[in-house]
């Protein structure tokens, strides 16, 4: 008999550990949180926007012409200027981090894509990240950096910074004239 009490004693023990066990999940489970209800504060924070640091070009053959760093712990963005301004970059321009919600807004891309995206206030310049496993399959990216400058997106590119200045007069480009799109049609 003290064999059989044993067994039941031990079946006994584990089905109050099983029950033990399913309590906790699901009252792990039925959360007072609601998960949509994360703030937008929340889901700003969790970006790494430190990925954004360094330089950036819109061709590989050009060199940087957007620098991304972090001064005073606040994210910023200079241009480079011309030889005659006797600087290399111009004067910092605070960045903000921008939620996933506002991509679409900027970027024809499944915000999920996405990393991290900052921001002059303005949006005159906005920056994404897009995930490597994405950029690596779709045939459309050849960067996983994405730029948002005055109603147009493109792939940029990321490069070495450095301390010499670019003549935009100089470049070829330079004249290139950007119509406002909507005043075409």
């Amino acid at each position: 008999m003290a064999k059989g009490a044993d067994v039941i004693g031990k079946s006994f023990t584990t089905l109050l550990t099983s029950i033990t066990a399913c309590s906790v999940l699901w009252l792990a489970g039925c959360s007072d949180s609601d998960p949509e209800a994360t703030s937008v504060e929340s889901t700003v924070s969790q970006a790494d926007v430190s990925i954004f640091a360094g330089c950036y070009t819109v061709s590989f053959d050009e060199p940087a012409q957007i620098k991304v760093s972090e001064q005073n712990g606040k994210w910023v963005m200079q241009m480079k200027e011309p030889a005659s301004s006797g600087r290399v970059w111009d004067d910092p321009e605070v960045l903000e981090v921008v939620d996933n919600e506002e991509i679409p807004r900027f970027f024809s891309i499944d915000p999920d894509n996405v990393d991290a995206v900052i921001a002059r206030p303005d949006r005159v310049l906005v920056l994404a990240h897009v995930k490597p496993a994405y950029a690596n399959i779709d045939p459309l990216l050849d960067s996983e950096y994405l730029s948002y400058i005055y109603r147009g997106a493109n792939t940029i590119y990321r490069v070495e910074c450095d301390e010499v200045n670019t003549d935009i007069l100089a470049d070829p480009h330079a004249n290139i004239v950007i119509d406002n799109v909507d005043e075409s049609i």
